[in-house]
């Protein structure tokens, strides 16, 4: 027997994860607990809680893996900065104080963290080792092609590997500066979206543009080789030594200067959005063709930041290249400490594997639940008004009823979704019937841009009748266009509005039976599920579905703009308050928005929702 601690921690998103016999116990991001989006720091909340899940000791941990290696990073941080001296003295400067103290000196403050009280081996896996690791060893495949691809990891930024059994090997990677994860947050910080958690937003933005720079970014930015490999023109881009990403020669290159955050979004942006998207598809098809190739496998794993751009992944799984592809939820830093687990477990112990066909991430719901006394406690403290219905098909009838009635639903059940995606369990639902919801659950609900799109979740069953897929996608990780059957003609008047430079007026164009979640070029980020992975939340869509006749509903992450996604019913109740959402269900407990009689005043409302406005 073998318990794992993996740990990600002080680049972005740090995570704990825990692995007891090549089972996956628990994982969590820190930020859930800390409520700081995208935490850096050491995840003690998380470790606590993979541990009290596990109901072992800091003592009788075996292994304690942490998900890249520091020296490696430092040398080439340190490679880099003497690059370009003196250019980068100021990032050099802001950067070694943290390194000097914390980075440097990893073992002793992974045991500090511990208190003391782990003394085994500390075991420092490579960055996209943990990333591979991550994608391949839950799959539901004996062997399979690996693909990794994110921003940067020790001096890599993307491989390509095998998987067979319980082993993993990188067999090609791309280095440092040249970097398609780099790219991509180049123009989302020029597109005026915050870098690490920006990029899903220009995605969203990219079907109202048109690629018209996508040649001029192929000629002058990066020249893409045939296996995928990239290589960047440099005097664009600032990101090796300073504190920007691009430069002034990079906005000359695209007629000025760099949108500025809060700013109205133009055309620019938009065509942009559109531009880079394409150049990114065409270079992820590339290195999956190129993966094909080396392994000869008809199954893909995909892992790293940048398998979390869905809509490269659903023209990668229609492209044909493989019959079987899995992409880790966790895709990003978060992941690596599952990952750096996972490779411990297998690769450096040998344990046996025994592939799961439905995979072995537990549908990504590892994080914490809470039951019936603890939440009325949290409740009863807080001052909340409740009602405790005990049968759950009652309780399914009169949410479902809410639901079509065109009430926005906050859905807390079960455990906690690890990864960025909310995937039912901490969720915001509506109607994606409702020509209407898209704006009112931007705006007065998630506080945030208007033109971005939601999410569908489907029943497994029911798919194929409203989108060109087929099979499963339960961890919203790919795009797929809404069936052509059921798209709206577009009145003459419609499409002037589809053209207008107000993003507000396109979105309000209903394009199809789901206006919803039909995003402007008739697109949707697709999530099915069943019985086994989601339980009460799938029977609750069968419910609507009995009163509706449609098995579909929007599906978006529960929390407001800038906020992590909630992690307990105090959070949860808390974003009831400051928001227009009209009911939360949290397990047995349904909570109406105007039945509350401690509302926030107006202006502790206001004080509370500009401090989410800040990516």
């Amino acid at each position: 027997m073998s318990s794992i601690l993996g740990i990600s921690a002080f680049y972005h998103d740090s995570a704990a994860a825990l692995v007891r016999d090549g089972e996956i116990v628990a994982a969590a991001q820190e930020e859930r607990f800390s409520r700081v989006k995208h935490d850096h720091a050491f995840p003690s909340h998380a470790v606590d809680y993979c541990l009290r899940e596990a109901e072992l000791p800091v003592s009788e941990l075996d292994y304690v893996a942490f998900y890249d290696k520091p020296l490696q990073k430092f040398d080439r941080l340190l490679e880099t900065y003497f690059a370009f001296a003196p250019a980068g003295l100021r990032s050099f400067m802001m950067a070694m104080p943290l390194w000097l103290k914390t980075k440097l000196h990893l073992p002793r403050e992974i045991r500090k963290a511990l208190q003391g009280q782990y003394q085994k081996k500390i075991v420092f896996t490579g960055h996209h080792e943990s990333h591979a690791a991550s994608a391949f060893f839950p799959s539901p495949f004996e062997e399979a092609a690996i693909l990794t691809i994110d921003g940067v990891g020790e001096w890599e930024t993307a491989t390509i590997g095998v998987g067979k059994g319980n082993r993993i090997r990188l067999l090609k990677s791309l280095k440092f500066p040249h970097s398609l994860g780099l790219l991509y947050s180049a123009f989302t910080y020029f597109c005026g979206f915050r870098v690490n958690s920006g990029e899903y937003k220009l995605m969203g933005l990219a079907p109202y543009g048109e690629p018209k720079y996508k040649d001029l970014i192929l000629e002058k930015l990066v020249k893409v080789q045939p296996d995928g490999s990239l290589h960047m023109d440099m005097s664009y881009f600032e990101y090796c030594h300073g504190l920007r990403m691009t430069n002034a020669k990079f906005a000359s290159l695209f007629e000025g200067p760099e949108r500025k955050p809060e700013s109205p979004i133009t055309q620019r942006e938009m065509d942009l959005a559109a531009s880079i998207q394409a150049v990114t598809e065409v270079v992820v098809l590339a290195m999956a063709r190129h993966a094909q190739e080396l392994t000869g496998s008809r199954n893909l794993c995909l892992a790293g930041g940048v398998a979390l751009n869905c809509v490269a992944n659903g023209k990668l799984w229609r492209s044909g290249l493989f019959d079987g592809m899995f992409v880790q939820p966790a895709a990003g830093d978060a992941g690596g400490a599952l990952g750096a687990a996972l490779f411990v477990h297998y690769q450096l112990l040998d344990q046996p594997r025994v592939v799961d066909p439905g995979d072995t991430m537990k549908g990504s719901l590892l994080g914490p639940s809470f039951q019936g006394d603890e939440i009325r406690a949290e409740l009863d403290r807080l001052g909340a008004v409740y009602e405790e219905v005990e049968d759950e098909a009652t309780l399914l009838k009169e949410v479902a009823e809410m639901i079509a009635s065109e009430k926005v639903v906050g859905w807390f059940q079960g455990r906690m979704e690890f990864g960025p995606r909310a995937l039912g369990c901490r969720s915001i639902i509506g109607d994606a019937r409702s020509t209407a919801m898209q704006t009112q659950m931007n705006l007065r609900i998630k506080f945030r841009e208007s033109f971005r799109p939601f999410a569908p979740v489907v029943l497994r069953e029911d798919v194929s009748e409203h989108f060109d897929h087929e099979g499963e996608s339960p961890y919203m990780l790919v795009v797929a266009e809404v069936k052509k059957e059921l798209q709206r003609e577009l009145s003459a008047e419609e499409k002037a509005a589809m053209q207008d430079a107000d993003l507000r007026k396109r979105v309000n164009v209903s394009r199809s039976h789901l206006p919803a979640i039909t995003h402007v070029d008739m697109s949707a980020r697709l999530q099915t599920i069943d019985e086994r992975r989601h339980g009460r939340f799938y029977r609750l869509m069968r419910e609507f579905k009995r009163q509706t006749g449609c098995g579909v509903l929007i599906n978006t992450s529960f929390n407001i703009r800038g906020e992590p996604i909630v992690g307990t019913p105090g959070d949860a109740f808390r974003c009831l308050q400051a928001t227009d959402m009209d009911v939360l269900v949290i397990e047995n407990f349904v909570l109406r928005k105007e039945a509350q009689n401690q509302q926030l005043s107006e202006k502790e409302k206001q004080k509370y929702v500009s401090s989410f406005k800040l990516d």
